[in-house]
């Protein structure tokens, strides 16, 4: 079986998942016990019943040597019913979902350094587009696994416990999850049916909607959702060419309307919210309304949560030469405001003026990433802020030192001291108002998210153009994630992901840079090696040289080597590639509109 070089590399704990489904499955406490959803868990061990029996049809004709074209077309059928459950699955079971719909590549258990194999619909659709007979053996193989997971959601929907508040939480998220991930065509990489498959999506969400509403003829919302679903669906099965299909107008034509419908549907029914802290607020009517993410959602506990005046204090301190050993630089020497927090240069120059190993990353977004660093060495932005100021190469900072000039400082002890309620300042406390400040500079202003909130002029015909081959042709969008263009994954943003790109050391793409990445601190793993985190595009315009080692002088350097395939498409020998090694077959004018799509993700100046 050749290997999927499609999608950078997840990383799942199962300890985390555990405590997800816990947090999830748990009895309905805002329902009378005479309510009882029954007909929401019938409805998707249904689905499943028909999901099941197609996969098993899939096996005999792959068993009887059937055509390739009959093969797909009954592996399309099996990806549609999947869709249909898709909200409830990958709510309720996200351990089985990422084992049935997620990308073909190993599960990495970071804490032993071991990879698990990957499994599923994914790993089937790289065997069948094509088709080899060779693989018969190995397709059946997988299928069967397929089977067992097909299993594990009947046996679970038939003994948890579904409210109402967890169903249309999840309802909620599945239409998010369409509007990024579906949209860009993140699970079907080779087949490319994404857009015949969200129809199916939406009527998972429609028919729910209908069964979990109180009184139908009175939910006004729910009548005008019905119609909006409707409507999409329509627009979608009239092109489903992934190359021409109008993305820029139909996200916030269509899916914005839902997302937004959906509130009102929620105020209408009284449906109280999930108790649970989640990365887009509970009431963000769209990706793309102003204020919509929370930053607590991204912090190590309670006591770190973001306010204005931990982000006021850690801005002083950002500018402030005490940080370093010797009182001659600061955090913006290496992070420059007017450069989106960059600085300009290849590679960061050391206290002895000389390069670095790395290109410094804008610290624009930062705060929505679980991983910082290009190799992703700290969970969080607290933990970057003491590695920075630590380390004998960039500041060469003692913190203890730092701590007794701040407890002697009665300006900033004062400041401390009314935030914290403390007597004296700790070092998480300079930690977390250093990363507070650096969570405060994410604006989400720029013309693309004026564009999404419905001001049509707000982006020009070339960026616009750009954006449809960012999620179309250039398929740009199934790493840099809408809205946040980073490697964090919608709808959850419980994750942030790392690729392999195979990048050179400069634009002229001749020579491999030999950096390991994250690999470095999992030598044992061979898909980490070389592997980087996926930053931000927003304010790319403003960030230029690019990559971690900052071998590339242009966005039009960087749209070249992708466009030719990555590191293997350029000739290098990177067998872990992530990215894929096909040709993007973009034309000059298209890298361009793209490149011009990309200025649209420029914040403007508060």
């Amino acid at each position: 079986m050749k290997k999927l070089s499609k999608y950078p590399i997840f990383l799942f704990l199962y300890s985390a998942a555990a405590l997800f489904i816990l947090s999830y499955c748990k009895s309905d406490k805002h329902l009378p016990a005479s309510e009882d959803l029954g007909s929401v868990k019938n409805q998707i061990i249904k689905n499943n019943d028909t999901f099941e029996k197609q996969i098993n049809e899939l096996t005999v004709l792959v068993s009887n040597n059937s055509d390739e074209k009959k093969l797909q077309e009954k592996f399309e059928e099996l990806r549609k019913t999947y869709k249909k459950m898709e909200w409830a699955v990958e709510y309720f079971l996200p351990h089985s979902a990422r084992f049935i719909n997620g990308p073909a590549l190993p599960e990495i258990e970071m804490d032993e350094h071991t990879e698990i194999e990957p499994e599923g619909l994914q790993v089937l659709e790289e065997m069948l587009y094509p088709y080899d007979q060779g693989n018969k053996e190995e397709v059946i193989r997988f299928l069967k696994k397929l089977i067992n997971k097909s299993n594990t959601i009947e046996t679970n929907f038939q003994v948890i416990t579904v409210s109402r508040d967890q169903v249309f939480d999840a309802l909620r998220q599945e239409v998010f999850r369409i509007s990024s991930l579906g949209i860009s065509g993140f699970d079907t990489p080779i087949s490319g049916t994404f857009l015949k498959e969200i129809p199916y999506s939406l009527q998972g969400v429609k028919q729910t909607l209908q069964q979990i509403s109180t009184d139908q003829s009175k939910n006004k919302a729910l009548k005008s959702i019905l119609n909006e679903i409707d409507t999409a669906s329509e627009i979608l099965k009239k092109n489903t060419d992934k190359n021409t299909f109008d993305y820029v107008n139909f996200i916030p034509d269509h899916f914005n309307k839902i997302t937004s419908l959906l509130l009102d549907f929620k105020n209408q029914e009284k449906i109280p919210d999930v108790e649970v802290t989640t990365a887009l607020h509970k009431n963000a009517a769209t990706f793309f309304s102003k204020n919509a993410f929370n930053p607590n959602a991204f912090t190590p506990g309670k006591e770190f949560a973001f306010s204005n005046e931990k982000a006021a204090l850690g801005q002083q301190l950002f500018n402030d030469k005490m940080l370093s050993n010797n009182n001659n630089r600061s955090c913006t020497t290496c992070h420059i405001p007017e450069k989106a927090f960059t600085d300009g240069l290849a590679k960061s120059m050391s206290l002895e003026n000389s390069e670095l190993s790395r290109n410094a990353p804008s610290l624009n977004y930062a705060g929505f990433q679980h991983g910082q660093f290009w190799d992703m060495r700290k969970d969080d932005l607290e933990g970057q802020s003491s590695d920075v100021i630590s380390n004998k190469e960039e500041m060469h900072g003692d913190l203890n030192v730092i701590l007794a000039k701040i407890n002697q400082d009665k300006k900033y002890q004062t400041a401390f001291t009314k935030i914290y309620h403390s007597q004296k300042t700790e070092a998480w406390q300079l930690q977390n108002v250093l990363a507070s400040y650096i969570r405060s500079l994410a604006k989400f202003n720029a013309d693309f998210d004026e564009y999404m909130r419905g001001n049509k002029s707000a982006m020009t015909a070339h960026q616009k153009r750009g954006f449809n081959l960012f999620v179309g042709k250039a398929q740009c969008a199934i790493c840099h994630f809408i809205p946040l263009f980073n490697g964090t994954v919608p709808p959850t943003f419980k994750k942030t992901e790392q690729e392999v790109l195979g990048v050179a050391v400069n634009g002229d793409n001749t020579t491999f840079d030999n950096d390991l990445g994250r690999g470095k601190f999992h030598e044992t793993v061979a898909t980490l090696q070389h592997s980087f985190k996926t930053p931000t595009l927003r304010n790319i315009n403003k960030t230029a040289p690019y990559m971690h080692n900052g071998g590339y002088k242009t966005l039009k350097e960087v749209m070249n080597f992708y466009n030719k395939g990555g590191g293997k498409g350029v000739g290098f020998k990177v067998d872990n590639q992530t990215l894929s090694d096909a040709p993007l077959q973009l034309t000059d004018q298209e890298m361009d509109d793209i490149i011009e799509f990309m200025k649209a993700l420029d914040d403007k100046n508060p």
